[in-house]
């Protein structure tokens, strides 16, 4: 993947993070699991209670427009049904309005919209990348299924704050920017829901680059997601939506995140 933790330093998470992701419109793609190739019954098991537990299936489904801000650097509005996103990163004055499936859109820099088309394509694939970065940050529950994604049930464990948990192994095959890496997640035996996930910048290592909690679970119209995390990192001011005007995707025009 282009998108790095390789560096794992904080201004590298702020840039790019994690990104074995997703596939288009997010769907739970179960017919192309490789969980079902793996045959890992535990696995298997510890995915479904995770799913229920954070709303299940049909309300990951239900879900149309989502808004967050990441690491506090920047901010995006992901249409789920049609899967465009806007991107705003007040730091280096971009604002991108994407596409994902056709890689088209637009992008502006110190509020100039950029016409040249080779740096314009360059722009929109940086887009499409930070996207997949940033909203594997909030959707990593829902993506175990995905095509490319091998899931594996390692062992019980407790995470670093002592919360008893079942330990499933993600790694990936030919999917996202940095297929390279591993991640181990922890599944909590008393709710079911992911408390904490370890990072692995290469996945023949045996010790983590680094592990972050994935905690603060908060109810979206049913749909249970992780953010305004303890260590006040990844995703927060999260929102949902069941409609959006059509200029939040086609349009430079500000749109209020907060």
């Amino acid at each position: 993947m282009r998108i790095h933790l390789c560096g794992l330093f904080l201004l590298s998470l702020l840039l790019f993070t994690c990104q074995n992701a997703p596939s288009a419109k997010g769907e739970l793609r179960n017919e192309k699991s490789s969980l079902s190739d793996s045959e890992d019954d535990r696995a298997a098991l510890c995915i479904t209670k995770l799913m229920d537990a954070m709303g299940g299936e049909e309300k990951w489904n239900d879900l149309k427009y989502v808004s967050w801000t990441f690491f506090g650097s920047r901010h995006l509005v992901w249409d789920k049904v049609n899967n465009r996103v806007r991107i705003e990163s007040p730091k280096d004055s971009s604002t991108y309005l994407i596409n994902i499936d056709e890689l088209s859109g637009r992008y502006a820099y110190n509020n100039s919209e950029i016409l040249d088309e080779e740096l314009l394509s360059e722009k929109i694939e940086r887009g499409k990348s930070i996207w997949m970065n940033d909203m594997y940050w909030l959707f990593m529950p829902f993506k175990l299924k995905d095509e490319g994604v091998s899931v594996k049930y390692m062992r019980r464990d407790t995470t670093l704050k002592g919360e008893k948990s079942e330990v499933l192994q993600l790694t990936f095959s030919e999917v996202g920017d940095t297929p390279q890496n591993k991640y181990e997640i922890y599944v909590d035996q008393s709710d079911n829901l992911i408390k904490q996930w370890d990072f692995y910048e290469e996945n023949t290592q045996n010790e983590p680059n680094r592990q972050w909690p994935w905690d603060n679970y908060n109810d979206f119209n049913g749909l249970l997601l992780s953010s305004n995390r303890s260590d006040n990192g990844g995703p927060s001011n999260v929102r949902v939506y069941e409609a959006l005007d059509e200029k939040v995707f086609a349009s430079f025009e500000e749109f209020a995140f907060y």
